[in-house]
């Protein structure tokens, strides 16, 4: 069982990327989110999921564990297979999807190619109470968007990082500090990049 890869990105397509791991090419199955990050030439770490079936074996990559295990419960829902349970992930983060199962908003994963209304239904019936939803203040999720979030995530894709890193780091500072929704955009970008900017540097020093 390959469970992560380390190693040098050496081919990126739409929903697919080619790893060098110590001379061996590794092509994996990836969520736009995370072929657009990847850049020709870096370093690159992912946790991985290989599926065999009896024509073939395929490999998926994902950022961080809680992708993973998103998939790996979207997998378990009758009607749910690699392609469309990646499809899910490239329309929605994971808190996105935690919060569409817990409000029992089927309609989120109807917009996903592939997946009809009862499959949709099946996901949020079969997944509650498997994936927690960030918590809320006053009534509102702290990950909600927020005008200022807006213009940063905007500011951060203009900056080169891909709008869901970009969409992923303003959530993580907005649920550490619920007072940075109400900061100004300046500050808020400044607190994100200094967020991004260690992680950003450890995967181009490898």
């Amino acid at each position: 069982m390959i469970a992560s890869l380390h190693g040098t990105v050496v081919h990126v397509e739409d929903d697919a990327l080619v790893i060098d791991v110590g001379g061996v090419g590794y092509a994996v199955a990836a969520s736009p989110g995370l072929t657009r990050a990847a850049v020709v030439g870096t370093d690159i770490f992912v946790h991985t999921m290989m599926i065999v079936r009896e024509d073939s074996l395929s490999l998926f990559a994902f950022d961080d564990r809680d992708e993973l295990k998103a998939f790996s419960l979207l997998l378990g829902v009758s009607g749910v297979g690699p392609k469309s349970a990646l499809g899910v992930l490239s329309h929605l983060t994971v808190p996105q999807i935690a919060q569409a199962i817990e409000a029992d908003d089927d309609a989120a994963f109807r917009r996903v190619s592939g997946i009809g209304p009862k499959t949709a239904k099946l996901i949020v019936v079969q997944l509650a109470g498997k994936l927690v939803a960030p918590t809320t203040v006053t009534g509102q999720s702290v990950t909600a968007k927020t005008d200022v979030s807006a213009q940063v995530i905007a500011a951060l894709v203009g900056l080169g990082w891909s709008e869901r890193v970009a969409d992923e780091a303003v959530s993580r500072v907005v649920n550490f500090d619920a007072a940075a929704t109400s900061s100004t955009v300046s500050s808020l970008l400044r607190t994100t990049l200094a967020q991004l900017g260690p992680a950003r540097k450890e995967m181009a020093d490898g």
